[in-house]
């Protein structure tokens, strides 16, 4: 339990967490966020992992330490990590196949693929774009995808696409919004206003989905 609580906190202060990994790592700070977005994006057994609030707050260290976090490398990193992290998802998906939906395990659990499938028939490929500003959807996406043999042509496009506006979108608006003194001063706050955010269209999508069932 005092393990998860300190994951907890370094969760909810990822700007006090960057700090402490600039200091300590220097550059290698770089690699570090990298291999956080490739295995979030490219994992089902990591959806947990920071993804919309970890690029904002490294967006607002990359204006706070320009001298070790310049911000044109940043989005260039980040950005390579969620698409390469969104092929190797869809490429996992793609070997395991229809026996996906035959595994429920801890990490692979039959409701967050029904989930990511519903919305995958609602919206069609755009899933992948949309998806990444979706915590757990954004993880199981490219894997259903992959399960369903999506046409990879088609998948690289959205991948890109979906890639560059999430990014670019999460970690430019941590850059310029990031050091304002409200933000800074409750940047716990934000974190969570970040997630909660993220979680509505699901929210909205559970919801509709279970009015429309009962009708």
């Amino acid at each position: 339990m005092e393990s998860l609580g300190k994951i907890l906190e370094a969760f909810l202060h990822l700007d006090k967490t960057l700090e402490v990994w600039i200091q300590d790592l220097g550059p290698w700070t770089y690699v570090l966020l990298f291999v956080i977005i490739l295995c979030e994006t490219g994992l089902v057994v990591t959806p947990f992992l920071p993804g919309d609030s970890l690029l904002f707050a490294a967006g607002a260290m990359a204006f706070k330490f320009p001298q070790h976090l310049g911000i044109v490398t940043l989005l260039g990193l980040l950005f390579a990590a969620a698409v390469v992290g969104d092929t190797l998802n869809y490429g996992i998906g793609r070997w395991v196949g229809p026996r996906a939906f035959r595994i429920n395990t801890w990490f692979l659990k039959h409701e967050n693929l029904a989930k990511t499938q519903a919305f995958y028939e609602k919206h069609g490929g755009k899933t992948i774009v949309l998806a990444r500003f979706i915590p757990i959807i954004r993880t199981f996406a490219p894997f259903v995808a992959g399960v369903g043999r999506m046409d990879y042509r088609q998948f690289l496009w959205f991948n890109v696409l979906g890639g560059f506006l999430w990014v670019s979108i999460c970690t430019l608006a941590g850059y310029f919004f990031g050091a304002i003194p409200v933000v800074k001063d409750n940047f716990e706050l934000v974190v969570v206003g970040i997630v909660l955010v993220s979680v509505l269209p699901v929210a909205y999508e559970i919801w509709a989905t279970r009015r429309k069932t009962h009708r």
